[in-house]
């Protein structure tokens, strides 16, 4: 599958092993679409409600850029380039299905007890609700006050083609507004990352 012309690759290559931060980021909103299907196609069925392939491969990224600016990452071709995403894309979702699949076997294994009846409050808890403040506040100040109307929106639950109608855009940009802030906010909390283990 072509995801570029190989020689906006090639040049994007020649910049990433120069060691340019700009041209890492470049990539991966390059292949970002591509390994989202990987994971789309690895995915069973029964779990697609449980994962968004964006998280997979934004944490997958987040890991990639650290190692990319830590230990010089390099690469001989841009087939080698590829051929590492997908399988560092499918490690990591491997991982992650590990991590899901555990307590749903416990889950299974557990008969109805008591507390099973009882019915959980419809409100989220008070830390649920200071993360998504917190996560909110993070992505209005990553993203420029032009594009607050469609956070808002989103948020709201509105589709990229109903955003689109209501800020007068196309939906193709919408979604390049979002997969960008997208973008940020893995590079932020990789940053933020990396600042907690020095």
């Amino acid at each position: 599958m072509k995801i570029m012309k190989d020689v906006s690759l090639d040049a994007l290559l020649e910049q990433l092993n120069s060691g340019d931060h700009a041209a890492a980021e470049q990539v991966f909103l390059a292949y970002e679409p591509y390994l989202r299907k990987v994971v789309r196609r690895l995915l069973p069925a029964e779990l697609r409600a449980k994962f968004d392939s964006m998280d997979v491969v934004q944490s997958m990224y987040a890991d990639v850029l650290v190692a990319f600016r830590e230990r010089g990452m390099r690469f001989a071709s841009v087939g080698h380039l590829r051929a590492f995403l997908i399988k560092v894309t499918r490690n990591r979702f491997m991982d992650r299905l590990r991590q899901h699949r555990i307590p749903a076997r416990r889950e299974l294994h557990q008969g109805e007890t008591d507390l099973d009846r009882v019915s959980a409050s419809p409100q989220p808890r008070p830390s649920e609700i200071a993360g998504a403040e917190e996560l909110w506040a993070r992505m209005l100040a990553l993203c420029p006050p032009e594009h607050h109307e469609i956070l808002r929106l989103r948020r709201q639950g509105a589709t990229a083609s109903e955003i689109a109608t209501q800020v007068g855009l196309h939906p193709g940009s919408v979604r390049r507004v979002l997969r960008d802030l997208s973008l940020r906010l893995a590079c932020s909390q990789a940053a933020a990352g990396e600042a907690g283990t020095s």
